[in-house]
């Protein structure tokens, strides 16, 4: 029966072996098969190669993403090993993320937001939140979606987020409600609160950078992203209104036989909770400062969020081993190995590539608008918001101007679909930061994000121009 047993693993871990070493040879042997036969008639060898290889990199990180034969860390972890084997970038290029400013926002929020807990802050918000909503699943629901989406309209959607889910979980415990159902449409939320105002997303910045640019046009005001943004907040609301449990995640069970709360509320195998009560005016004090360095930029993210980390341990709200336990080095590891992919897409052409074969063969404004939506949502699954949009604006706004139409429905277009992208946890910063919070796997996001994806990008299409017409 052991033989038995020890033969299962084996061929479990062989299979997996193949799986991983698949992902680096396919991806560097189909790349350099194309660049040394010729199959592809390169124009610029160099540059189509890299292209191909970062595209051939992505689909089968997907498939590893997807089955989770292996843990999502690793899989992120070989991505940027890859690109860089197989020269679409450099190694150190590949694995400068971690340096990444969000990724250390991340760590910091997570060791803050421990904090918050230890020490009942949290609680108490909760408990006077479930007043609020009356211990309601749905309008507890409906309640953090609207204030944390009005708020990210304001502010970063990522401090949003982070200053949030300590709040949200809080809010989960004292009504007896797993937290797992309630932190991505939240996410979703904020994402999409965001596209209301001018400063609510970096890509609504950066397209009237673009539109600054081009004689005659006058760029969008600060309120009037709020035309088409409002409508997609709201459909959004709706949608989780009517549906509700068919679109939301479903409880899981604990895994080591505690209640999922009991998880998230610090508490031990007796149900004995460890809060630190007596620091709570303290973590108070720290949060609220955090919160208002944030609001109102006199600090910049990073070094409000590392402050409030440092703070919370130099004050014993939280010990140095509650810290390193705070952080989710899951959300870690999956985004900075990702940003190499998002780096890869880039500088590769890979992103290029595929909307230029897309958007150069259509010509009606109407399809033209969808395809530059459609592969926009695409792209800014797996690669920066802000990076996609600095990618497709120079690509559609010239070719809407030559085809003699306004390029102001294609910008607000492309704004709009940048920030609505809800398939993958690496899509934004606050679909990354409650994976693990919510223990989500990579294919929940599609599972559950697929109809808001669809009716997003359905509202953008439909009603931007009747917005902005496509006729000057």
């Amino acid at each position: 029966m052991l033989g038995g047993c020890m033969r299962v693993k084996f061929l479990s871990s062989a299979r997996i072996f193949t799986l991983v070493t698949s992902f680096v040879l396919l991806s560097t042997s189909s790349a350099f098969a194309a660049k040394s036969k010729g199959v592809l008639q390169f124009t610029t060898v160099p540059d189509e190669y890299k292209a191909i290889a970062t595209l051939v990199i992505l689909l089968l990180a997907a498939v590893l993403f997807f089955t989770e034969v292996i843990p999502l860390p690793v899989t992120a972890m070989l991505v940027p090993i890859t690109l860089s084997i197989t020269g679409v970038i450099g190694a150190k290029e590949a694995f400068a993320n971690f340096g990444n400013q969000w990724v250390v926002i991340f760590m910091a929020m997570f060791i803050v937001g421990h904090a918050v807990f230890i020490t009942g802050f949290a609680e108490k918000i909760g408990n006077l939140t479930m007043v609020i909503s009356k211990g309601s699943e749905k309008r507890l629901l409906i309640f953090s979606m609207v204030v944390v989406g009005l708020l990210s309209s304001l502010l970063s959607n990522t401090g949003t987020i982070v200053v949030a889910i300590p709040m949200i979980l809080a809010m989960c415990s004292s009504s007896k409600i797993d937290p797992r159902r309630i932190l991505m449409p939240v996410a979703f939320a904020c994402s999409i609160g965001g596209t209301i105002t001018l400063v609510g997303t970096p890509p609504n910045g950066f397209i009237n950078t673009q539109l600054d640019i081009i004689p005659g046009i006058e760029p969008f005001g600060f309120f009037e992203f709020a035309l088409i943004g409002v409508p997609l907040f709201l459909v959004t609301i709706g949608l989780y209104t009517l549906l509700g449990d068919k679109i939301q995640p479903k409880s899981l069970p604990a895994s080591d036989g505690s209640s999922a709360l009991d998880e998230f509320e610090g508490k031990d195998s007796d149900g004995k909770s460890h809060y630190r009560y007596n620091k709570m005016p303290v973590a108070t004090v720290i949060f609220a400062g955090i919160i208002i360095f944030m609001a109102t930029s006199w600090l910049p993210l990073i070094v409000a969020a590392m402050l409030g980390a440092c703070l919370m341990i130099i004050t014993r709200c939280i010990t140095m081993k509650e810290a390193y336990e705070g952080i989710d080095w899951t959300t870690i590891f999956l985004f900075a190995g990702m940003l190499s992919m998002s780096t890869a897409m880039d500088k590769s052409g890979a992103a290029k590539l595929v909307a230029d074969i897309v958007v150069s063969n259509i010509s009606s404004p109407y399809l033209l608008l969808a395809a530059v939506c459609c592969i926009t949502v695409l792209i800014t699954n797996f690669m920066s918001n802000t990076a996609t949009a600095a990618l497709m604006a120079p690509l559609a706004i010239p070719i809407a101007l030559g085809a003699g139409i306004s390029p102001l429905p294609m910008a607000m277009g492309i704004a709009m679909s940048a920030s609505a992208c809800f398939l993958t946890p690496v899509a934004t910063p606050p679909n990354t930061i409650i994976l693990g919070y919510g223990r989500y796997s990579f294919v929940d996001y599609i599972r559950y994000g697929w109809i808001l994806q669809v009716v997003a990008v359905v509202t953008i299409v439909g009603l931007v121009p009747l917005i902005w017409p496509f006729m000057p």
